[in-house]
């Protein structure tokens, strides 16, 4: 009796106790996401892509300009983000790591933000349903099977940063000034990774848009602050490495290297495993959607089938004895999942009055985008969060709504019923509105409770498997007995398996003892964070040889060699990259032989010194 007249007396009690679960939740995921992103960095070393990404940061930290200094394909943010740790802490690689593990940790927490006020709309238990959502992503987070930092992971970070501020100001009746600032900030994620941040500008512009026939302030203050962000970003380049250069290389170079054909991106959704899960998960969805489904056991049913390919995902797991065979059946799941969001939303998309209605298309295009790619589905590494974000839109147009209101209305903290979306959050479907359905909608509330429970268990279960078995990292070589730590303080953080580092070492000894610190060095191919390392400035355009970043034939590195005054070649023998990055290495080779003759072979390179004339 006594709590009872304290909550009569604070009305705000239940909503300050619902606000402080909210955020423990949110902190648990992001810890945890945090913890296991850098677990994986304490025994997981990718070569080649860390040092990609840090080499060509600590070049950017020396003061030279990507585009007009030195080929590069990419675009810029997530490398002048790792130059500006660099100049702040030093050249030390567990500050990356750092870098990499908080990323994800905020990655985790604005998918659970977002979940929480794209379900509130619905009579599902918002808490629950969102948890079960954001849970996997510990495992299959932006940074979770890819530890390092990149740019595909600050891009969808970046991209749920936008989308969660997009929601919020939109259940604020999109305040002017904060509005545009959104708006400048959606033009952001283009220059973090080109196909995916162009994408989402472009998809989220035309959503905007098409909102503007119902929001027409709030419609041209983000349209207007995103051309503002926009050009202010191409004013910024034209005055540093120049318009020109930056196309040449971010658009033109990299479609020529990167881009898949027409048939290599639908074949995706082509395959019997993959037929038989759509035909299912439609029929599930067909179930719950014809007005025969009101039935208690025709929702089970339905249930049961949206379960299915989960289900079988799980069960391949254990049916299969390749490991790529076992990632495979949990990555059919993509093609089902973004089809029947894609149906859903279409069907959805004449009444949307909202952005958290039209978010789907956005987010549908951003995938696609990230598969302009040479990877397809091995690009989908960082992409989870999207997903978890697509299934809630899934769920939200199969159950109940709370009403009339519109999502915005709902879900914002200053609207009218907040005791109605605190009985929503709390999976209570009562609400004081004159327009919500009759009966006891918990007959149809249980079967999509229930279907969300299996996804996230089975998204658990094979996500931990699919991020702890490094199917994706296949293209490395991670064997080996013994776990290195490098004695190195720029290596401090880095560890791997094998005998990579130990060589690595040898190397650096060899060239501060013999080598002078001015001399111009050509690595090949580059795989070493030589130049973190080291400290040296690098003095040839292409740090990393292979087909996707190097513009160059064997002919034209041979006479840049001569040009830069390169008086040093260092060759690494055997790669911890499993393919040969150089396919004209020995054509190479032998032009080098002109000019280079041997001055010292160790265990794992071969030192070449240009020959005095």
């Amino acid at each position: 009796m006594k709590f009872d007249l304290m909550s009569s007396r604070n009305p705000r009690l239940p909503q300050c106790a619902a606000r402080c679960c909210d955020l423990l939740t949110g902190a648990f995921l992001a810890i945890a996401t945090a913890a296991f992103v850098f677990w994986q960095n304490t025994h997981l070393t990718v070569l080649w892509d860390l040092s990609y990404i840090l080499e060509n940061s600590t070049r950017i930290a020396a003061g030279q300009i990507p585009y007009r200094d030195f080929p590069f394909p990419y675009a810029p943010l997530t490398f002048l983000v790792q130059a500006v740790l660099i100049k702040l802490f030093g050249r030390v690689v567990l500050h990356h790591y750092l870098y990499a593990a908080c990323a994800g940790a905020m990655a985790s927490l604005l998918t659970w933000l977002i979940l929480l006020r794209l379900l509130a709309a619905s009579r599902l238990p918002v808490r629950l349903v969102a948890f079960l959502l954001a849970a996997p992503l510990i495992f299959l987070g932006t940074s979770s099977i890819f530890p390092h930092p990149f740019y595909d992971s600050d891009c969808t970070l970046f991209i749920l940063f936008c989308t969660w501020l997009l929601l919020r100001l939109e259940s604020a009746n999109f305040p002017p000034l904060a509005t545009f600032a959104c708006g400048i900030l959606l033009a952001v994620p283009p220059f973090i990774k080109q196909n995916t941040g162009l994408a989402f500008l472009l998809s989220a512009a035309l959503c905007i848009a098409y909102l503007g026939l119902r929001q027409r302030r709030a419609a041209l203050l983000l349209l207007a602050g995103a051309a503002t962000g926009f050009v202010a970003a191409i004013a910024l380049i034209q005055c540093t490495a120049g318009v020109a250069n930056y196309l040449h290389w971010t658009v033109q170079f990299a479609a020529s290297r990167r881009l898949p054909g027409v048939a290599t991106m639908l074949g995706i959704y082509q395959g019997p495993a993959i037929l038989w899960s759509l035909l299912v998960f439609a029929a599930g969805l067909a179930l719950f959607l014809l007005p025969s489904s009101a039935h208690f056991a025709t929702r089970w049913i339905a249930s049961v089938l949206l379960s299915l390919p989960f289900l079988w995902a799980l069960a391949e797991l254990f049916l299969q004895q390749d490991d790529s065979d076992r990632v495979e059946a949990l990555l059919h799941l993509w093609p089902v999942l973004l089809l029947a969001s894609l149906a859903l939303a279409l069907w959805k998309l004449p009444g949307a009055q909202s952005v958290a209605q039209l978010l789907p298309l956005v987010l549908l295009a951003v995938i696609h985008g990230a598969f302009l790619s040479q990877q397809l589905w091995g690009s989908t590494y960082a992409l989870w969060p999207m997903l978890m974000i697509l299934i809630a839109t899934i769920l939200i147009a199969l159950a109940p709504r709370q009403g009339s209101a519109s999502l915005a209305g709902v879900a914002s903290n200053h609207a009218p019923d907040n005791a109605g979306l605190q009985n929503a959050a709390d999976g209570n479907p009562r609400r004081a509105t004159g327009d919500s359905p009759p009966g006891d909608p918990q007959p149809s509330i249980q079967p999509l409770t229930a279907f969300t429970a299996v996804a996230s268990l089975v998204l658990l279960i094979t996500g931990a498997y699919y991020a702890l078995s490094h199917e994706r990292l296949d293209y490395v070589d991670l064997s080996g007995e013994t776990l290195a730590h490098s004695s190195l303080r720029p290596l401090r953080g880095l560890a791997m398996r094998g005998d990579w580092l130990a060589d690595f070492e040898q190397l650096v000894a060899f060239c501060n003892r013999e080598i002078p610190p001015g001399d111009a060095i050509l690595m090949l191919p580059g795989e070493d964070l030589f130049y973190f390392t080291t400290g040296r400035t690098p003095q040839f355009p292409v740090l990393l040889l292979d087909n996707t970043v190097n513009p160059y034939s064997a002919a034209q590195l041979a006479q840049l060699a001569r040009q830069r005054n390169v008086a040093w070649v260092v060759v690494k023998r055997t790669l911890q990259l499993q393919e040969e990055p150089i396919p004209f290495r020995p054509q190479l080779m032998e032009l080098l032989a002109h000019d280079f003759s041997p001055a010292a072979v160790l265990d794992n390179y071969e030192i070449y010194r240009r020959n005095q004339n």
